[in-house]
C-alpha cells in the first residue's frame, strides 16, 4: 500500500516501501498554467531535503521543484521532456517527475497528510 504526503512547496511524495515517487501537487500545476517544458533530474542522481532537483516551466514562470526528502533519484519521467503537458492534465498521476531511494525516512514525518496540506492550501489563499 502507497501512502502520499505533501510539502510546503507544493509537491507530492508517494511512497512505496523505500521509494518515493515525486510531482507536483494540483494547486501547484493550477498557479503555473500551461506547463511547456520540464527538466528532471538523471538516475544515479543525490539529493538533498530543499535541494533544487527539477524545473518546470509554464507559460506564465519558471520554477524548480525541491526535493522533500534526502535520497538518490532511480528514475525519471522521460516522457515528460516530449509531453509536459501531462503536468497539466495529470499532476498527481502521469505527471510524475521523478522516483528516488529514500535515505532519511525520518525526514517524512516533517512532511503533511492530504488534510494538513488541504488546510495549508486553505491559508496561502
Amino acid at each position: 500500500m502507497s501512502e502520499v504526503k505533501f510539502s510546503d512547496d507544493h509537491e507530492w511524495v508517494r511512497i512505496e516501501g523505500d521509494v518515493a515517487t515525486v510531482g507536483i501537487t494540483t494547486f501547484a500545476q493550477q498557479q503555473l498554467g500551461d506547463v511547456v517544458y520540464v527538466e528532471v533530474p538523471e538516475a544515479g542522481t543525490a539529493v538533498e531535503k530543499g535541494g533544487e532537483v527539477a524545473v518546470v516551466e509554464s507559460v506564465k514562470a519558471a520554477s524548480e521543484l525541491y526535493a522533500p526528502i534526502d535520497g538518490e533519484v532511480v528514475e525519471s519521467n522521460g516522457g515528460l521532456a516530449d509531453d509536459p503537458a501531462a503536468v497539466n492534465s495529470d499532476p498527481e498521476g502521469e505527471g510524475w517527475f521523478f522516483k528516488m531511494k529514500i535515505t532519511n525516512a525520518g525526514q517524512l514525518d516533517e512532511l503533511m497528510d492530504e488534510a494538513a496540506y488541504k488546510a495549508f492550501v486553505e491559508s496561502q489563499s
